[in-house]
């Protein structure tokens, strides 16, 4: 097993990054099952279907992801300049302030209330965390080790799904949200007396002379420079470019799918809490085998393309199987389509930072979270709107996950794109040529 234990010794330095990261993941993965039932009692009392929430949800979706596309990058240049330990602290820290709201009432109003500060909390942490944590990774990582590390950090982030469910599926629903405040608040805490910086690089102080105005000039300015310098890196490089598109019509389809199905699945088979934590525990456990023990062992005989593809093909059975649940037993069948299309995202991150240089990884990683963030923002425009009204009564036909189907097909369009990426050889000194190139 000297694969297992050359992986270890490479996540052994990560161990005071991974650790709050895990509890962070499970503090909000705890609140998710009960976060249906407690805004469709507040919004849409005594109702089976509660469209108000689709539509909040579809909503507060398209607003995070218009700002992600500016702030994702944008945090990505901040964490190669400033550092990466900040910028962890910084979007560790904005989950706390709504779970509060829930944890002090749970009224209409402050549903409500919780929405909006959400939101803000989304536009900060949503994604950006993981991206952070990929560059930080990267610095300290061999990169012939990276695929096996990220995916161990998926697989991480599966098992504190679990635990997550675990807690939601036992705790009495009025201690979930105390629980959940107290392990946010831990987790910065934590960060800040135990993570190391990566980074040396620190802001410029050249500036301190200039007035208000002209320093935030200066600013924009810069930040403007290498957002363009990010994107250049990207579409220059066919592996990126390809990668971009792979991450935008995957997410466009997944983030559609994951912000309607707990309210689809409550409406058209009458799951609750329990149901909602029992296929999340299902797809948690079986992912985490698949992360830290399965692609480790099949990356260095196929590789990230064919791992990637995998993925891609299970996530099109996933949407396909859901959108057409004849039965209640048929999403604990896709579900478990789960433990394969995971993969997706530790290939990706694989891909992107093998064909980029050290110096670029939060850049390039934070523009490339920045395009699937466009996908976040155009899912809910159509995903919404088309689940209520199939979900409705004055549906044109009865297929009430038919939204959930139109959804496959961007997954369809992610797969056909991952199959035209073709590995080639590259020198161990030439650091900024990519390792995959479209064929």
């Amino acid at each position: 097993m000297g694969w297992m234990e050359s992986v270890l010794r490479e996540v052994r330095p990560l161990f005071h990054l991974l650790f709050p990261l895990c509890v962070h993941w499970i503090a909000e993965e705890m609140t998710v099952s009960v976060l249906v039932d407690v805004t469709a009692a507040a919004l849409c009392p005594s109702q089976s279907t509660c469209s108000q929430a689709i539509y909040i949800n579809g909503v507060q979706q398209t607003v995070v992801g218009l700002f992600k596309m500016v702030v994702l990058p944008l945090l990505g240049q901040l964490a190669d300049e400033h550092g990466r330990k900040p910028l962890l602290l910084l979007t560790v820290s904005t989950t706390i302030f709504p779970f509060a709201l829930l944890a002090w009432n749970q009224s209409k109003e402050f549903v409500y209330a919780y929405y909006v500060i959400r939101t803000i909390s989304y536009i900060l942490s949503q994604g950006s965390i993981f991206c952070i944590a990929v560059a930080y990774v990267a610095d300290v990582v061999n990169e012939n080790k990276r695929a096996a590390v990220f995916s161990w950090i998926t697989g991480l982030f599966s098992a504190s799904h679990v635990l997550g469910n675990v807690l939601a599926r036992f705790l009495p629903e009025k201690y979930i949200f105390s629980v959940s405040i107290a392990l946010l608040i831990f987790c910065p805490v934590y960060m800040q007396m135990f993570l190391t910086e990566t980074t040396n690089k620190r802001a410029p102080k050249s500036d301190q002379g200039l007035s208000c105005l002209t320093k935030i000039v200066t600013i924009i300015r810069k930040r403007y420079a290498s957002m363009r310098n990010a994107a250049t890196i990207v579409v220059s490089s066919p592996t990126l470019r390809s990668i971009s598109l792979v991450s935008f019509f995957y997410d466009l389809g997944m983030s559609g799918i994951s912000s309607v199905l707990l309210y689809y699945l409550k409406a058209a088979f009458g799951f609750d809490k329990n149901q909602f934590s029992e296929i999340l525990m299902m797809v948690g456990i079986g992912s985490i085998f698949s992360q830290i023990l399965v692609l480790p062992l099949v990356n260095p005989l196929v590789g990230e393309k064919v791992i990637l593809s995998s993925a891609l093909l299970a996530s099109i059975a996933y949407a396909l199987l859901y959108g057409l649940a004849w039965a209640p037993w048929v999403p604990y069948l896709s579900a478990s389509f789960g433990v394969i299309y995971v993969l997706v995202k530790p290939s990706t991150f694989a891909i992107i930072s093998r064909a980029t240089c050290s110096t670029n990884q939060g850049k390039v990683q934070g523009f490339i979270a920045g395009v699937q963030s466009i996908s976040s923002l155009l899912s809910p425009v159509a995903m919404s709107p088309l689940t209520s009204w199939f979900l409705s009564s004055n549906a044109p036909f009865n297929c009430k996950g038919f939204s959930i189907i139109c959804a496959s097909i961007c997954m369809m369009v992610a797969f056909c794109i991952a199959c035209k990426l073709k590995p080639v050889e590259r020198s161990p000194e030439d650091i900024e040529t990519p390792l995959l190139t479209d064929s």
